[in-house]
């Protein structure tokens, strides 16, 4: 065990890992800093370039990503007073305050030295489940592991709030697209409607972006024109905010175990654990007064906790394969992409590439809060930077990540397609993460599902860890059904007091109704594909569409039963953006892919972000350079068009 220790130790220190780190740890804090994207982009942003990678330096780089997102979101809180992700809205609140008040350095200053902190406290943690939790896993079979699959896709009714069937309805869905292609028990080919591209299912980068990516950045061009509308001014109190730090070391410390063990949960993570400590901090202190108002312990506590917890949401995503979020789904992804099967493999033949993700985290956190703290005044300048000129350049970063995927057009309309998906839910308020959660656990659901039955019979599914996981999978299934109902007893109980809570009608809108016609068509269409499947190469895909048919008939009958409030959900500008966005794919096609990547930019950022010409020029003519040599490193061949040849051969 210490020789491993060690030897994955001795590998965090080669050239090619730190490298590939400090970009994951760039990367990330670009990403932190725009409000919106999150890990969960940022994670799609960076999978296509796994391919090919040699497995540690591909993981340094992911988790130089993951450890400092939670960091970098800082600026956006403290700075702008708009939360850089779910996990730093507790932030928000003292961080801003004490911006305003002139003291945005010190601010800053302790959430870096405390989120620094907390990750590496995280990453004590994490190696201590991986000693305890060794023999255990090692001891599962394929039934149990099927077991904890439907214990991640359980982990929907968390991640859907009180939209449970709508969050069902997602996850059926991601279930039924994962199932797209060749069934792995019996070789049959599943729902390709003759199209050669959907031969081999849908590639996960493209998923990912498509879901993510794209309908946050239509949803930043349209409801913002700039990261940061007024200046801001970082002050003095550098020195000040360590110092506080110091100070409160014992709150340090409580609220990264407490972000730790909260991360180990999966379902809750960063949205729940910042509210959490912050509320710690507030009960805990003597003198409450100053909270809300600029209390430097309501920085330190949730920005402790934080960090933590992504180190923790590593537990059940490395060695279970359950991700409790939708930045762990798309790790999961990452780690399928590199060969990697998470679970018993992790630590029985893989321990050696599991620590190093334990000793990435800790690296990339320190990484993550010196640069933090040495570039503070110029992040600080590139949150006054629009949106608008950034929105083109990541526009084309998207749409080469996922041609890399298969490097076929129909990456690239995929893409697009699963993008208008991704904007339909944005705006009905659908969980996306259940879709995510769905397509990436669908075909190791299959896969163990058949090796269970194929070596165990029946009696896989008689096993005590199966029976174990079986009552959790209840338990997460019913709890917030349980919840749910105890909460309009409650309110019904309190209904003649002044104090009775209203009790929440359903939201009904326009697109949800779209959704429902579309999603209900798209069952209809499935199972007539899957008719003339045999029981073993129809099972998942049959499984899934009772998933999505029966929780959208469910969710029609609970809106025609409540009487739902009809909600406003806007389509207009989002529709414009997404024709758009088509309408590039078509020109990249007919004109050339780096041709028209290179139009595109020039054109968006004079017309729309109205830059200066040689601005545009310089930024477009960059975009060129990056598109030939990335064509040049990776022997890519993009759509050549009518124009490319002529002009880069």
């Amino acid at each position: 065990m210490l020789d491993i220790l060690l030897s994955s130790l001795g590998q965090l220190f080669t050239l090619s890992h730190l490298m590939f780190m400090v970009l994951g740890v760039l990367v990330g804090l670009v990403v932190g800093i725009i409000p919106g994207l999150g890990g969960i982009a940022g994670m799609s942003l960076l999978l296509p370039f796994l391919y090919g990678m040699d497995p540690t330096v591909a993981l340094g780089m992911l988790m130089g990503l993951v450890a400092v997102i939670p960091t970098g979101d800082t600026f956006a809180s403290v700075l702008l007073g708009i939360p850089g992700s779910s996990a730093s809205q507790a932030t928000v609140i003292d961080g801003f305050s004490l911006a305003k008040r002139g003291q945005a350095a010190r601010a800053l200053s302790s959430a870096f030295l405390s989120s620094m902190i907390g990750g590496l406290i995280g990453a004590v943690v994490l190696t201590g489940f991986i000693l305890i939790a060794r023999p255990l896993v090692l001891s599962f079979s394929s039934s149990e592991l099927f077991m904890l699959t439907l214990l991640g896709l359980s982990m929907v009714a968390v991640l859907s709030g009180r939209d449970l069937f709508k969050g069902l309805a997602a996850c059926g869905l991601g279930l039924l697209v994962g199932a797209i292609g060749m069934a792995p028990a019996t070789g049959e080919f599943r729902m390709n409607f003759g199209l050669d591209y959907l031969y081999d299912g849908l590639p996960l980068v493209v998923v990912g972006l498509g879901i993510f990516a794209l309908p946050e950045i239509i949803d930043l061009l349209v409801k913002r024109g700039a990261i940061a509308e007024e200046p801001c001014q970082l002050g003095e109190g550098w020195r000040s905010g360590i110092q506080d730090v110091g100070k409160q070391r014992g709150l340090v410390a409580r609220c990264a175990g407490i972000g730790s063990l909260v991360g180990t949960i999966p379902g809750l993570a960063g949205s729940v654990v910042d509210w959490l400590t912050y509320g710690h901090a507030v009960h805990s202190a003597k003198d409450k007064s100053q909270f809300g108002k600029g209390d430097i312990r309501g920085v330190i506590a949730p920005e402790s906790a934080n960090n933590a917890c992504a180190c923790g949401a590593m537990v059940p995503t490395l060695l279970f394969g359950v991700p409790g979020s939708g930045t762990a789904a798309v790790f999961l992804g990452g780690l399928l992409l590199l060969g990697l099967q998470p679970g018993v493999g992790m630590i029985e033949t893989h321990l050696d590439l599991t620590y190093t993700i334990i000793w990435s985290l800790a690296l990339a956190n320190i990484l993550g809060a010196a640069l933090c703290l040495m570039l503070a005044r110029p992040v600080a300048s590139l949150t006054r930077v629009p949106f608008a000129i950034l929105a083109p350049l990541i526009t084309v970063l998207i749409m080469f990540a996922a041609f890399q995927a298969t490097r076929a057009t129909g990456d690239l309309i995929a893409l697009g397609a699963v993008g208008v998906l991704g904007v339909l839910f944005k705006q009905a308020n659908w969980s996306r993460p259940a879709f995510l959660i769905g397509f990436v656990l669908a075909p190791g659901a299959e896969g163990y599902f058949y090796q269970a039955v194929q070596f165990q019979g029946t009696d896989a599914f008689m096993r005590p860890g199966v029976i174990i996981i079986g009552a959790m999978i209840f338990a997460a299934m019913f709890i917030p059904m349980l919840k749910a109902f105890l909460l309009k007893r409650r309110a019904l109980a309190a209904s003649d007091t002044e104090t009775a809570e209203p009790v929440t009608p359903p939201t009904l809108g326009v697109i949800d109704m779209v959704l429902f016609a579309l999603l209900i068509g798209i069952a209809v269409v499935g199972w007539m594909d899957i008719s003339d499947l045999t029981t073993l190469g129809g099972i998942m895909p049959r499984l899934a569409i009772a998933i999505l048919g029966i929780s959208c008939l469910l969710e029609i009958l609970r809106c025609t039963l409540k009487r739902p409030q009809w909600q406003h959900q806007a389509m207009r500008r989002e529709s414009l953006w997404l024709v758009g966005f088509f309408g590039l794919v078509g020109t990249m096609v007919y004109v050339g892919f780096i041709t028209a990547a290179t139009i595109f930019c020039l054109v968006f950022l004079l017309l729309v972000a109205r830059t200066k010409p040689w601005v545009a020029a310089g930024m477009s003519l960059g975009v060129t350079v990056f598109l030939v040599a990335m064509a040049e490193f990776l022997t890519l061949t993009y759509p050549g068009g009518l124009m490319d040849p002529l002009l880069f051969g």
